[in-house]
C-alpha cells in the first residue's frame, strides 16, 4: 500500500481492506511499516514504546511470528506494530548488507510456516529505505489516489522508483491496483479526476469508489476501522464492498 503523497487515505485503506479481507474469512497479516504507528492504532495493536514489533525484525532479524499481534478489530487479522524506534531504522539500515531485503526474508518465512492469504504492507509516504524494503518483500502494489486537484502528483516519481526496483531487486513486483478515495459525488472535480485516473489506469483501478466521509474520519479516534465503527455507513459499506472486490481479483489472479 503505497503513495508517496500524503492525505490520500492510504492508511485507512489499508487498515479496512484488512479488515474487510479477515472478516471475508481469510488470513491477514498487516505489516506497520509507518514510524507514526497510525495503522497499529486502527486496528487495536499494542505499541507503546518498547513494544516489540516491525522495528525488531528489520534491524535485529527477529521473526514475525514472535510478534505480530491478534488484532481486536477483526477475525483472521494479525498485525506487525510500529513504534517510534522505527523512525531510526532508516539510518540505521545504511550501512548493513542487503538492508532491501530484510523485510522480504521475514515475510517469505512467515508465509512458509503459516496460512495466510494476504500480507498488507502500509508504507510510510516516502520513498527511503522503509519503503524500498516494502516494495522487495511484495508481490504487487495497490495505490490509492483521492479525488482531489493534484491527484496524479508524485505519481510519475514513484512509478520511476518501482521500475528501479523491478529492474534491479524484484523483476515480479506489479502495481495491480488503483482505488479511488474521498470521491465525493456532488463536485464535478470528483468525477473528472476518476475520469482521468481511469484513463490512466484503465485495468488497475477498481470499480469500487471510497466516498469522503465523516465516519472514515472519525473511526481512527476510537481506535476502530470504520467497518467496526459503523458498518452501515456509506464509508463502512464501501471498505466492505472494496475488500471483497480486492479478494476476487486475487481468486482471478491466482
Amino acid at each position: 500500500m503505497v503513495n508517496q503523497k500524503g492525505g490520500v487515505g492510504k492508511t485507512t485503506t489499508a487498515v479496512n481492506l484488512a479488515a474487510g479481507l479477515g472478516f471475508g474469512g481469510l488470513n491477514v497479516l498487516l505489516v506497520d511499516l509507518d514510524p507514526q504507528g497510525n495503522a497499529s492504532t486502527a486496528v487495536g495493536g499494542e505499541h507503546r514504546d518498547g513494544e516489540p514489533g516491525t522495528y525488531e525484525v528489520l534491524i535485529d532479524q527477529e521473526r514475525i511470528a514472535d510478534h505480530a499481534q491478534l488484532s481486536p478489530e477483526a477475525p483472521n487479522l494479525k498485525v506487525l506494530v510500529a513504534t517510534m524506534d522505527l523512525a531510526g531504522a532508516e539510518i540505521e539500515l545504511v550501512s548493513v548488507v542487503s538492508r532491501e531485503t530484510r523485510l522480504k526474508r521475514a515475510v517469505d518465512a512467515y508465509v512458509a510456516e503459516h496460512d495466510v492469504d494476504y500480507v498488507i504492507i502500509d508504507c510510510p509516504p516516502s520513498l527511503g529505505i522503509l519503503t524500498v524494503n516494502a516494495f522487495v518483500a511484495a508481490e504487487e502494489l495497490l495505490i490509492p489516489i483521492q479525488c482531489e486537484y493534484y491527484a496524479l502528483e508524485g505519481l510519475t516519481q514513484l512509478q520511476r522508483s518501482i521500475a528501479m526496483v523491478k529492474a534491479n531487486i524484484n523483476p515480479a513486483l506489479a502495481l495491480r491496483t488503483v482505488i479511488l478515495t474521498m470521491f465525493d459525488g456532488r463536485t464535478r472535480l470528483s468525477s473528472d479526476v476518476a475520469g482521468q485516473v481511469r484513463q490512466y489506469f484503465p485495468q488497475e483501478t477498481m470499480e469500487t469508489v471510497i466516498p469522503r466521509s465523516v465516519r472514515i474520519a472519525e473511526a481512527p479516534s476510537y481506535g476502530q476501522t470504520v467497518i467496526t465503527y459503523q458498518p452501515a455507513s456509506a464509508g463502512g459499506q464501501a471498505y466492505l464492498a472494496a475488500a471483497e472486490e480486492l479478494a476476487r481479483r486475487g481468486a482471478e489472479q491466482y
